[in-house]
């Protein structure tokens, strides 16, 4: 079975509309991830935010860059470390997360339309495992390691 084939063309095609669609609102593309995370997150820094997404540190650090010179988020100092800088949506950033939110609860619905609440919760419990699996190599090969395959 191609199981990871699925996920990767549903997790693309979701991705993709969320792209097109967040486009007239000057969010890049994939930032809307960021933006979600930051707004549930206020005052994450920027490693967390990168863990909590699953992209390297330079990924992260662009993205945040645009968010920022787009007036969605902003940085702060840390009152207690001045080198950490924390996470915070503006009022733009929080103006738009409930469209992201409704835009992501519909695709969910599309997405699962036909499903049974037990299918749901099945599938929901099937893939956290699948991630918890993932996360495992993700974290060995996050530190340099090479897996042997």
């Amino acid at each position: 079975m191609e199981i990871l084939r699925e996920i990767g063309m549903i997790a693309r095609s979701l991705d993709s509309i969320s792209n097109i669609e967040f486009k007239k609102y000057d969010l890049a593309k994939g930032q809307y991830l960021y933006l979600v995370r930051i707004c549930e997150n206020p005052g994450i820094i920027q490693e967390k935010l990168a863990e909590l997404i699953k992209v390297d540190r330079t990924s992260a650090a662009r993205s945040i860059k645009k968010l920022e010179m787009n007036g969605f988020i902003e940085k702060k100092e840390d009152e207690h470390n001045k080198k950490i800088k924390r996470l915070f949506p503006t009022n733009k950033g929080e103006g738009l997360y409930p469209f992201i939110i409704r835009e992501n609860e519909y695709s969910s619905s599309v997405v699962l339309n036909d499903f049974s609440n037990e299918e749901k919760e099945i599938l929901f419990k099937l893939l956290q495992r699948a991630r918890m699996n993932a996360e495992v190599d993700w974290e060995y090969v996050k530190k340099g390691n090479t897996r042997n395959y």
